[in-house]
């Protein structure tokens, strides 16, 4: 009866999956994007951390860019673009602090 209550039995609990499918490549990249993401924010702001900033930020910027193009679910998307607007501004505060500069 899991049919008639509009459950899905084989769906996992990941909110990631929102079509019920596995997706464990596209959920490591978004993953991945949103951490670094986050990371490059916060050492953007440091001035003295600018090379991780630059370094997270670009990374976190290829990573999503691509994960955006194979990315299967809208809630991915959404995660993807939330750690590529946090890599941009943590990316371009590392390089206005000083950039891949020791």
């Amino acid at each position: 009866m899991s049919q008639a209550a509009g459950t899905r039995s084989d769906a996992s609990h990941n909110p990631l999956n929102s079509d019920g499918k596995r997706h464990p490549v596209e959920n490591a990249l978004t993953v991945f994007t949103l951490v670094a993401g986050i990371v490059s924010f916060a050492t953007g702001w440091v001035v003295s951390l600018h090379f991780v900033a630059s370094v997270t930020g670009i990374a976190a910027l290829v990573v999503g860019l691509y994960a955006q193009m194979i990315s299967a679910t809208r809630p991915e998307r959404m995660v993807i673009v939330t750690g590529l607007v946090a890599a941009f501004v943590g990316a371009a505060l590392g390089i206005a602090h000083g950039g891949f500069s020791f």
